[in-house]
């Protein structure tokens, strides 16, 4: 027995500087951490921290917007001949806002509320839902793609404020929709007023992340590029909470029982379609004239209800389609 035992310490003392010695189930001891280390998240591509109270607080304007363009009776090879000669309606959305526009895991196709109202609008141009090409937009990119004509109109749940108008023209709103929070159900946050000296998580340039400085500017941002990233940062605990639009939490909050929308509205908004604005570089008057006529026609025969009850009905709490506003003919 002595001369076993010499053996296993012999071979251990061997091999201590290659593997060290193992466990009698072969499974090697986990090292243990250095003294004083600290675990870091990971924080996402082109995610920035924000500190609270390091940025100033500038509430975005939802009042005093400016109105659409009136649907005309003209054809659609009238108000849009380019797109009706290439075929296609050339649209920007995003692929990973569950509900609104997403890629479906089993078929692979796109769906959501903003997707049925893309091909809507194919439908009242070519007479077919199917003439879409959809292309994959940043937020940050929306201008720059529609100035470049890299997409003829963006459908990206983007709110109209004051401010967007100035470098964009929107449609008539589609949807309405307020900013809240989302949690996970063990946290006990309820409020935005709980989240002082936590980290919420927010889009990069979005109102959520104006309207959480405006209401705690006690609040640490954690600003990314994609909801897709707060949501993951959410679940790994990196962060305290997420503050978005209803309609984006909720698609959220469908994909993970554990986690909980609470919080009054810090805001109420309206999506519109993003178009070029009319000018010398783009004759964007018809197609802004014919998204409209699609819009006001979906509200009219109640196609808008059938979108409305098949993705977003039970996680809303605004309902009905938003207040149609449009400007005095001749008026830019």
């Amino acid at each position: 027995m002595k001369k076993l035992l010499s053996l296993c310490t012999a071979c251990c003392l061997a091999t201590a500087s290659v593997a060290g010695c193992a466990d009698p189930d072969g499974i090697p001891d986990i090292p243990t951490p250095a003294p004083g280390a600290t675990y870091q998240p990971v924080i996402p591509a082109g995610a920035q921290f924000e500190a609270a109270g390091s940025v100033t607080a500038r509430p975005p304007q939802f009042e005093n917007l400016l109105g659409s363009l009136r649907p005309d009776d003209k054809k659609p090879e009238e108000r849009v001949p380019g797109i009706v000669t290439r075929g296609r309606i050339i649209v920007g959305v995003d692929q990973s806002h569950h509900l609104l526009s997403f890629r479906d895991p089993v078929s692979g196709e796109l769906r959501g509320f903003e997707v049925d109202l893309a091909k809507q609008i194919a439908q009242d141009i070519f007479g077919s839902p199917d003439r879409v090409d959809f292309r994959f937009v940043d937020s940050a990119d929306t201008v720059k793609a529609l100035e470049s004509g890299q997409v003829d109109i963006m459908l990206r749940s983007l709110s109209i404020t004051r401010a967007a108008q100035d470098q964009v023209f929107f449609s008539i709103p589609y949807l309405s929709t307020g900013t809240r929070m989302l949690v996970l159900e063990s946290s006990g946050l309820n409020s935005i007023e709980d989240l002082s000296g936590r980290t919420a998580c927010a889009l990069q340039d979005s109102t959520a992340g104006q309207l959480t400085r405006q209401h705690n500017p006690r609040a640490n941002i954690m600003n990314t590029k994609t909801w897709s990233d707060c949501l993951v940062m959410l679940q790994q605990g990196n962060v305290d909470a997420i503050v978005a639009h209803d309609t984006i939490l909720a698609g959220m909050a469908a994909q993970d029982p554990y986690l909980r929308i609470v919080g009054r509205s810090l805001s109420l908004e309206n999506y519109g379609v993003a178009i070029a604005t009319p000018g010398t570089r783009h004759d964007t008057t018809g197609l802004i004239r014919q998204v409209n006529s699609t819009i006001e026609r979906i509200v009219a025969d109640g196609t808008w209800w059938e979108m409305y009850n098949r993705w977003l009905a039970v996680y809303q709490f605004i309902k009905g389609p938003p207040p149609i506003i449009y400007r005095p003919e001749g008026e830019q």
